[in-house]
């Protein structure tokens, strides 16, 4: 039974060093693979679990890097950093340095916008056109007025567990702030060790999964 035990540990150790290599090459064909035509994520967080249904034809290129990113582990361990209540709140800036600055220039060509941001919905944040990475925030309330225009293009929204996002940690507000505020590069630099230090009681995700 011990050894049995033991190679499991292995295996799982293996695990997460094979994926944290894949997380690393950005080019690999692994994260351009499509995401199914309807897909839900779930986005078990410390608070509770979170479903987002993915629906690839609302934005594919958005849907696609989303699912395989999830798929890939880059989501486990992430915080939620950047809180509006009311608003949106946002996530998805790895907590290892390495992973996020090999994913923090891989921007995406923008989607034709379809869908609107309605309360419940999710979208990439950018801060320049054809500039979306890995970055996401759930509309709060009803955005179309403000985010329509730029265009932020939805690729899913929340099915289950709304409320739990409604209810994450607001205290530090803005936090190290959006694309746009140009004030994340500690994040980047220190990760979730410098996050702990800064802002401890963030909520976070511990995993996330396709479902």
């Amino acid at each position: 039974m011990r050894i049995v035990l033991v190679g499991v540990v292995l295996l799982g150790i293996l695990g997460v060093q094979n994926q944290r290599a894949l997380l690393l090459t950005p080019d690999s064909p692994e994260f351009t693979r499509p995401a199914p035509a309807v897909s839900v994520v779930r986005l078990e967080t410390n608070k509770g679990n979170v479903d987002v249904e993915v629906t690839r034809a609302w934005a594919p290129i958005g849907a696609d890097r989303f699912v395989n990113l999830v798929r890939l582990g880059y989501y486990d361990d992430t915080r939620f950093f950047r809180v509006a209540p009311g608003r949106w709140v946002q996530f998805g800036i790895n907590g290892d340095p390495a992973i996020a600055k090999a994913w923090r220039l891989r921007n995406l060509k923008d989607d034709p916008f379809k869908e609107s941001n309605v309360k419940g919905t999710v979208a990439f944040a950018f801060a320049v056109p054809n500039g979306r990475t890995t970055q996401i925030f759930f509309n709060m309330r009803d955005n179309s007025a403000t985010h329509d225009k730029e265009p932020f293009t939805p690729f899913g929204k929340v099915i289950a567990g709304f409320d739990l996002i409604e209810a994450v940690n607001a205290e530090y507000g803005e936090g190290p702030g959006g694309i746009r505020a140009g004030k994340q590069d500690p994040y980047f630099d220190g990760g979730n060790a410098w996050l702990l230090k800064e802002f401890p009681r963030l909520d976070f995700i511990k995993r996330a999964t396709v479902r």
